[in-house]
This record gives structure tokens, sequence and C-alpha cells, in this order.
């Protein structure tokens, strides 16, 4: 076919000239029609190669066609043609071949008529969230809110115009349903798929359990009106770890004589519930197994056996795949969305099913936590603690000493039980050097409790650590290859046998390690990773007996990550929260989530402040006599402080610290004194975080002393929290590995660290700290800060500026006292 049947002259032109320019060799090419099918439009993504075509991936289904030229002017296609034809029809996209003159064109295939999409219409949406709406009529009580229609507003502006958000809704503003009734309506409009992400399973579960089947719902009963009811189908998706594998469940109760009492009564209890349990998912079990035992029969990636699986057909996974591969909307939780933009980062591309399904828009709730959230992804840890119990699932004894393990079944499966000897001294060396390893780390740990490795410490680092994390990767490899020497000698028959799949993922996971060891010993090299040691120890003297350390790698900045794999790529990312910003700026939140590198694309912004009257029900204060945290007096005036106003609010207190042994030293002043008043005391540590938040919730004249976690994801409406002491301003220790590599970092460009991190983290989470305080519009109580930098320190406005207005009471302690108990009980 001539050319000029399918492109304009001016794009034939260009197109000669880029050829010309290429030396004559590959050119591959995005082109974008007119209303009358002629390419009119060119960009250049890739030369060279077919192999480079996977560079287009991320632009692919923005084109119409994908073009490339046969230098020897044969159009016939090739495989690689015919694979790449393959790759743009799954995006709708055409693909052309040409000849180097273009004056002949080959349509491998047409191009798909592009969709026109439907617009949201923000006057037919918002409405179902005023008075008397589709989802106002179905709340238990409804109060109009002018800050959730707003923030809908710009949320279906985002989604109309393809751009990227950022919003802060303060508490109260109903930020779910703000973005739950565009993105639902838009996802059943266009028939595109929505992902939207939260940062805890408990959140995930949330919206889908209750808020979700609300707006469905509603959207429903607004579909029958205008009498084009269509179904939506919403799938909840968890990491693999937190479902049931059966095949490794039935392997597990195949140990039994491994296995304690307690362990194989789990164990039955498991095998009764899969009878019933539609999902397979941890969360649904009545009870909760150890760590340990749910280890071993989880559905673990590196564990899966796929469509060999003799398990298959009854494969929770496999059914959760199958669900989600038609659904619209997926709810997901920020680890797995993170998986998932990996991989694809990485060369898998945006068109096909990776983790997820593939899709265009991404909705991020709780966005705050999304930089914290990409640096714990992206980092990769160990301990000898680890090691030992991927060596006890591949070799064990018995209690009669009869041997067991995965590494017995293997050798008989290749008739090597004549090594087993070998590779038990083997394991036995990888054992006593972990365990010297985990000895000289903690020597290192004992001072602060973390080893961050540095320059400054490298003639200490050579000197004792070196030498055993270079003897450990040594013997992790020569372990493995023996094994895999013995793998390759399995019969083809006996290549779908479990045992083999699960030695495979072990030896992976050994080579996982033994990769962490070259990250430490070749430290220096590694000047966009931050490489430390943290110890943990069992008891308080820092006794090395019993204790372990942790040997972590992780990302000094992840912002560009998030950029390309986030950002970029997608139509519309959505990203809220209650604390975004700081003193009414997004600025800090922009660069450590990498939104502030985007260019070209269209980025909205809005603060929408919480409806809740804090200026008459929340009283703020401040003691303008609290001594400043590097006083030696500031503990003992914390802990009397802490008893004096649980007293006074007779319990009912949330008391927030920023380190344990803070904690530690208010809860043992505090416990004789309030337990003898009637009021309980709970603190951080003494029980699961769940069990101990439901026993705060239930008794009002309790007081909670917690720290880190707690500032955040706490809510207790009504008078189980009337106080709030946050005792200490969330300032980072400045040695802290990751915090500290940030900082240096940002000198290094020139940057003020403490302006640019330091401060702007704290307030963010003294944000949330404040915000436990105040969960419905008819909570009332008192929030009270005892560090004197907020009213003495110039930096204190930034604080004070964050939070919305209140009554306000910067006195003396005694006056602050009298005022709390007032304001509580007028």
């Amino acid at each position: 076919m001539q050319a000029i049947k399918r492109f304009s002259a001016p794009c034939i032109a260009q197109l000669q000239a880029e050829i010309l320019d290429a030396g004559g060799n590959e050119v591959f090419v995005l082109g974008f029609l007119d209303k009358t099918g002629l390419v009119t439009t060119l960009e250049v993504s890739a030369r060279g190669r077919e192999d480079r075509v996977l560079a287009v991936d991320k632009r692919l289904e923005a084109a119409d066609v994908f073009i490339h030229n046969h230098p020897l002017g044969l159009l016939t296609p090739s495989d690689a043609d015919l694979a790449i034809a393959a790759r743009a029809a799954q995006a709708g996209v055409g693909c052309f071949i040409v000849d180097n003159q273009v004056e002949q064109v080959y349509v491998v295939t047409e191009p798909t008529k592009k969709r026109i999409l439907t617009k949201l219409d923000a006057g037919v949406i918002m409405t179902a969230l005023e008075e008397g709406g589709a989802i106002a009529k179905r709340l238990p009580v409804y109060e109009n809110r002018h800050s959730q229609l707003e923030l809908m507003r710009l949320i279906i502006q985002g989604f109309n115009e393809d751009a990227l958000v950022a919003a802060e809704a303060g508490t109260g503003v109903g930020k779910s349903f703000a973005y739950l009734l565009p993105a639902l309506t838009y996802a059943l409009a266009n028939d595109e798929r929505i992902v939207i992400s939260t940062a805890t399973i408990t959140l995930q579960q949330q919206l889908y359990e209750k808020d979700i089947p609300l707006v469905v719902s509603a959207i429903e009963s607004m579909e029958k009106k205008d009498k084009k009811e269509k179904k939506l189908k919403v799938v909840l998706i968890k990491g693999r770890g937190h479902y049931l594998c059966h095949r490794r469940l039935k392997e597990a109760l195949q140990e039994q004589r491994l296995l304690d009492d307690g362990e194989y009564q789990d164990l039955q209890a498991i095998r009764a519930w899969t009878q019933t349990t539609k999902t397979g998912s941890r969360s649904d079990l009545s009870f909760m197994p150890t760590e340990e035992v749910w280890s071993r029969i989880c559905a673990e990636a590196d564990c899966c056996m796929g469509m060999r699986c003799p398990e298959r057909e009854v494969c929770f996974v496999l059914a959760l795949r199958k669900e989600s591969a038609d659904a619209r909307i997926l709810v997901v939780n920020h680890h797995l969305l993170f998986a998932d933009l990996a991989a694809r980062h990485e060369g898998a591309g945006y068109n096909h099913t990776v983790v997820l399904p593939p899709y265009t828009r991404v909705i991020v709730d709780e966005a705050h936590t999304v930089e914290g959230a990409a640096t714990s992804f992206f980092s990769q840890e160990f301990s000898h603690l680890g090691i030992s119990r991927h060596l006890g699932r591949l070799y064990r004894h018995t209690r009669g000493g009869s041997p067991l393990g995965l590494l017995p079944s293997l050798a008989s499966l290749v008739s090597a039980e004549s090594r087993l000897e070998t590779l038990e001294a083997a394991i036995g060396l990888i054992r006593d050097t972990a365990e010297a390893l985990n000895f000289s780390a903690l020597e290192f740990c004992h001072t602060e409790g973390v080893f961050r490795l540095t320059p400054s410490r490298e003639k200490s680092i050579h000197g004792f650590l070196v030498p055993p994390l270079t003897a450990l990767r040594q013997h992790i490899t020569a372990f493995t290859g023996r094994i895999r020497e013995m793998l390759e000698q399995v019969d083809p028959q006996d290549a779908d046998n479990a045992v083999v799949w699960e030695v495979r993922a072990l030896l992976r996971r050994l080579d996982t390690i033994g990769t962490i060891c070259t990250a430490f010993i070749e430290f220096r090299e590694r000047t966009a990773e931050v490489l430390w040691i943290e110890g943990h120890f069992r008891s308080s003297t820092g006794a090395s007996k019993g204790s372990w350390a942790v040997f972590t790698v992780s990302p000094i900045d992840v912002a560009p990550s998030l950029k390309d794999a986030l950002f970029v790529p997608h139509k519309t990312v959505i990203c809220l929260s209650a604390t975004l910003t700081v003193a009414d700026s997004f600025a800090y939140w922009h660069a450590r989530c990498g939104l502030s590198l985007v260019r070209d694309r269209q980025v909205l912004t809005g603060q929408f402040p919480s409806p809740f009257p804090y200026a008459s029900s929340v009283l703020l204060a401040i003691p303008q006599d609290a001594p400043l945290p590097d006083h030696d007096q500031y503990r003992t005036f914390v802990d009397q402080a802490t008893v004096a106003l649980t007293q006074c609010a007779g319990g009912s207190a949330l008391v927030l610290f920023t380190s344990y042994e803070a904690l530690r030293s208010a809860y043992t002043a505090a416990v004789p004194i309030l337990e003898q008043q009637g009021i309980r005391c709970l603190k951080q540590g003494d029980d699961d975080r769940n069990r101990l938040l439901k026993t705060f919730l239930e008794d009002e004249q309790s007081v909670l002393f917690a720290t880190d976690s707690f500032w955040e994801g706490v809510d207790a409406p009504g008078n189980t929290l009337r106080l709030v002491i946050l005792c200490r301003l969330p300032f980072r220790s400045p040695h802290e590995p990751v915090f500290e590599a940030r900082c240096e970092a940002l000198q290094r460009q020139g940057a003020n660290p403490f302006m640019e991190l330091s401060l702007p983290e704290s307030v963010m989470k003294f944000k949330q700290g404040f915000g436990r305080l105040m969960r419905r519009s008819s909570d009332h109580g008192v929030v009270v800060v005892l560090d004197g930098r907020v009213l003495r320190k110039q930096y204190g406005q930034y604080f004070l500026r964050s939070l919305p207005k209140t009554k306000t009471s910067f006195k003396d302690f005694a006056s602050i006292l009298r005022q709390t108990e007032g304001f509580l009980y007028p």
C-alpha cells in the first residue's frame, strides 16, 4: 500500500528525515491519527533494535499506531514484528511497517478506534452527597459538609482532565466518599479499571466492607432512575502472604512429628476452616496462628507452583486473580501497589497483568505514608534468626535423630543420600558464621542500638564486620551451589515435585542474603543506599545472649522512583491525606514523594479544612514554664504533669511519646497513683495493638501510654478520649540511619536539612497526633503539649500554624491544670 494513503505529506517527510538521521537503521515511532484516519503527528520513541521497543510501553497506550521501518525494504513482518504488533494491539494500538523511503506501508494490525471517554458531571454526582441525595439518604446521620463537596469537585476535575491531584482533607471532611463516588462513577461510565490504595489492611477492609457497598448502592439507585443500570465489580486484594496455600498446608500436616501440640492443633483448625472460608484470607480466621505457623502455610510467591500445582483447582490466589481480571475497582494496600509498580517500571510494562491487572488511574489514600511505605518496600534485610529458619526448613533432625526437611527428600529424588552428611556440615558452618557475625554486629550496636556504615567507621568495619560477612557470603554461595548441582540431576518427570519448588524458593532467599552481605562489604560504593545494623537486645543490659542484629539496606531517595513508576505512567493519580501540608504548603510532600519532579503534567492541589467545631470544642494548652527537653528536669516534669493531667481528666487519655524510655518512665510514675484512683493504665507493648486499642475503647477511665505508630490510626470518639498529651515534638532522632543519610544528601545539595526535612516531617506527625482527639463533630477535649520549644523557638510557629483554630492556653502549668478541669467539666 502506498504510504500517502496512511500518512500526511509532512509526516512522510518527517519520518524520512528521522530514518536518514539514524543512518538507515530502524526507528520506532508513535503515530497519532486525525479525524480522517491519516497519521498526522509523530513521536520518535526508540532507535536501533526491536528490543528497544520495551521503552515505548509507558507511552504506547496514548498513541493510535506504532510504526517502524525495515531497512532492507522487505515489508513482510518477522516474528519479532508480530510480537510487537500483538503487544501494541493489547493497548488498542495499530502497527505499521514502512520502507526507508516511506513510499510503501504494510499494515500489520489496524488501529482501534479510540473510545470517547464520558466525563463526570460534577453537578449530578455532587447531588448524591447533598441533603436528600442518594448517599445522604443511606447514612444514619447526615451532615452537610461544604469542604467534602469542594474536595469532590477537585477530584472530578482530576478525572476529567487526566491530572495529578494532591488534596489535604481535614478530619471529618469525609474524603472516602469524596473520592469513591467520582471513582466508581468514572469506572462504570468508561469501563476503566481504577486502583484504590490504602496504608493498611484495616483501612482496605473498611472501604471494601462498609464504604464501597454504600456508594455502589447509591450509584445503582441513580442508574435505575436513568434506566442505565450497570453492575460494578469491586475486588479487595492483599499480598499473597495473607492467603492460605492448600499444598503447603497439606505438607505441613504431614510433618506432625516435628510440630508441638499447639502448632498441630492450629494446623488442624486451619484445615477445618478451609472447608468454609471463601477467601482463604488470614484475617477471616477466628484465631491468630503464630507467625512461624502461618509463614509455613501461606501462599508466598516464590513457593508458588502456579499451573503445575496439584491444588490449583482450589487455589485461593488463582481464584482471586480470576475475580480481579474483570473487576473495575481494585482495593489494595501501598505495599502491594509498590510491588506491582516496581515490576512494571523494571520492564514488565503497563499493559499486562503483573501483580495486579493493568490499570490507568490510581487513588492513594493516607498519602502522607507514601515515602515511608516505598522506603520499606525497596529495603532488604536479614538476621541470623531468618537464616536459621531457612536452614531448618532445608535440613533438621527429629527428636529421635532422624534427618528431616527438604534436603533429605531432594536427596531421595536424585539418589544422593550420601551427600547429606556434607550438606549438614555446610549448614553447621553457615550457622556458626551467622552467629559469629551476629555477635560482632551486636557489639557495634551497644551504644545507640543502631550502627550505620559510614566512611569514618571504615577501619572498624573492615576489621570486625567485613571478615564474617565475607565468610557468610562464601559459605552460602558454596552451599547453594552444591544444592543446585543436585537440582540439575532431578528427572524431568519430577520437575513439578513440590520439594523441588520449595528448595528453589529457599535458595533464592539465601541468595538474597548473600547479595545483602555484598552490599555491606562494598558499602563505600553504595552511594544511593544507606546500610545499617539494628540490635534487638533481650535485656536492658545489652547482653548478647538471646539478642539478634538485623542488617538492612534502604534507598536514600525514593522520589525519582515514585515519579517514574507512579505519577508519569498513569492518566490520573489522586493523593489524599489529612496531613500533606506544612504551614499551608505542599512543597515538602511534593519533594519527598517525587511529584515536584514531574514535568508537563497538570498538578492540582487543594486544602479542605475539617468541618468540626475546633474553635469551641478543643483547648490547646502549652505550659510556659515547661523545661526544654534538653533540661535535666524535663523528664521529671513530664512524669508529674502526665499524672496530674490524667487525674484531672479522670482517665480518657492518650499520652504520646517519642521514645520507649520516656514512655516507661512516665508509666512507672503513673501506675501506682492512677490505679489507686480506679484509672486503668495501659502501655504499648504489653499486648497486641488491636487488643490494646479495644481495651482502651471499652474503658472510659483508662489511660493509654504509647509511642510512634499510635500517633496515627487511633480512632476513639466520644468520652473514650477527652485528653491527648503530646509529651515532646516528634522530631526524628538525628542518628536514625535513613533520616541521617537523607539529611547528608540535602547538605550536599546545599539545602538546609532541618528546614527541608526534619522540621516539616515533625510538623506532619505532630498534626497526626493532634488529630487523635477530634474524631466526631460532637467530640470535646484538651490537647496538651509538654514541649516548651513550641513557644520559645522560632520554628514553633510552624507547628501552631499547621493546626486548626482552637481555644488556647499558653500559661503556667498550674493554670493549665485548672483550665483543663474547667474545660472538661464546665
